[in-house]
C-alpha cells in the first residue's frame, strides 16, 4: 500500500494535470465557435457551386470536348488519397477515425489491383500512417491552419493535385477528412474530387422545357470553374476538419478533466483512510505503551 507522502504527491499531481486539461478544454471550446462558424459558413457555397457545376456538367459529361477534370483519364488504376489529419493529439479518437478509414480503403484498392499514392495533411496523419504506407506517400503537408485555415493553403494543396493529374500520375483523387457534425460528433467523409463526379440530375417538365444560352461556352465555363472547384472542395475539408478537432478535443479534455476530479476523490479517500489507520495504529501502541508501564 502506498505511504501517505507517494499518496499526497499522487493527490497533487493529478490536480495539476486537471488544471491543465480544464484549461486545454476552455481554450479548444473558444476555438470551435470560430471554426464551426466558418466551417458552417463555407458550406452553402461549396454546396451551391458543386451543384451548378454538376448540374452545367450533367449535358457534357461523355463528350468528346469535356475538361479533362470532368471527363477524367478513362481509367481508374491509380488512385490518389488526400488524407487530412491534425498537427496535434490530446483529441480523442479524431485522427485515430481517419487513419482507420484510410487503412481500409488503400486494403481495398490494393484488393482490386489499384495502384494508390498518398497526399497527407497534418503531422499526425503522416506519423500514424507511415509504418504502413509510406512508402505511398508523394507529398506532406504540416502547418496548414495553424493560425486559422486560410484558402491560400488550399489553394496550394489544389495547385499540387492538378500539376499532378495533368502529368498524367493518377486517374482518381479521393480527400479523405472528418465532417463536423457537433462537439460530440464527426463523420469520417470520403469525396471524390477527380474526374469530377456528376450527379443524376432530376428535371420537372417545365425546367425539361427551359432552354439556356451560355456565353462564353460551357465548354470554357468548366475549363475555369473546375480547377476553381477543386480548391473550394478542399478548403472546405480544411475547415470541417479543423472544427471537428477543436470538438474533438474539446470533449476529450472535458472527459479528462472529469476523469481527473474522480481520481483525485478515490485518491483522497485512500489517503484519509490510511492517515486513520496510521493514528490508530500510533495510539494502540501509547495506550499498550502505558499500560505496560
Amino acid at each position: 500500500m502506498p505511504s501517505l507522502k507517494e499518496l499526497r504527491l499522487r493527490i497533487t499531481s493529478v490536480k495539476s494535470t486537471r488544471k491543465i486539461t480544464s484549461a486545454m478544454k476552455m481554450v479548444a471550446a473558444s476555438k470551435l465557435r470560430r471554426a464551426q462558424s466558418s466551417a458552417e459558413a463555407a458550406r452553402p457555397y461549396a454546396e451551391r457551386m458543386e451543384r451548378m457545376l454538376g448540374a452545367l456538367a450533367s449535358s457534357l459529361a461523355g463528350q468528346s470536348g469535356a475538361p479533362k477534370l470532368l471527363a477524367g483519364t478513362g481509367k481508374e488504376d491509380v488512385h490518389l488519397l488526400v488524407v487530412v489529419t491534425s498537427d496535434r493529439g490530446l483529441c480523442g479518437g479524431f485522427n485515430g477515425s481517419i487513419v482507420r478509414s484510410t487503412r481500409a480503403l488503400v486494403a481495398e484498392l490494393q484488393g482490386q489491383g489499384k495502384t494508390v499514392k498518398i497526399i497527407t495533411v497534418g503531422r499526425k496523419g503522416r506519423d500514424q500512417l507511415r509504418r504502413d504506407l509510406g512508402n505511398l506517400y508523394v507529398e506532406t503537408y504540416e502547418g496548414i491552419g495553424r493560425k486559422g485555415v486560410n484558402f491560400a493553403e488550399a489553394n496550394n494543396i489544389a495547385d499540387k493535385v492538378t500539376a499532378m493529374f495533368e502529368a498524367g500520375e493518377y486517374d482518381v483523387c479521393t480527400v479523405v477528412y472528418n465532417r463536423f457534425q457537433s462537439a460530440i460528433a464527426q463523420v469520417v467523409t470520403r469525396q471524390q474530387l477527380v474526374p469530377f463526379p456528376v450527379p443524376e440530375v432530376k428535371q420537372d417538365e417545365d425546367a425539361a422545357k427551359a432552354t439556356y444560352e451560355f456565353e462564353p461556352s460551357e465548354e470554357a465555363i468548366l475549363t475555369d470553374l473546375l480547377p476553381r472547384n477543386l480548391a473550394v472542395q478542399i478548403f472546405r475539408s480544411l475547415l470541417e476538419s479543423n472544427a471537428s478537432e477543436q470538438g474533438a478535443r474539446m470533449t476529450a479534455m472535458d472527459n479528462a478533466t472529469r476523469n481527473a476530479g474522480d481520481m483525485i476523490n478515490r485518491l483522497t479517500i485512500s489517503y484519509n483512510r490510511s492517515r486513520q489507520a496510521q493514528i490508530t495504529k500510533e495510539l494502540i501502541e501509547i495506550i499498550s505503551g502505558a499500560e505496560a508501564l
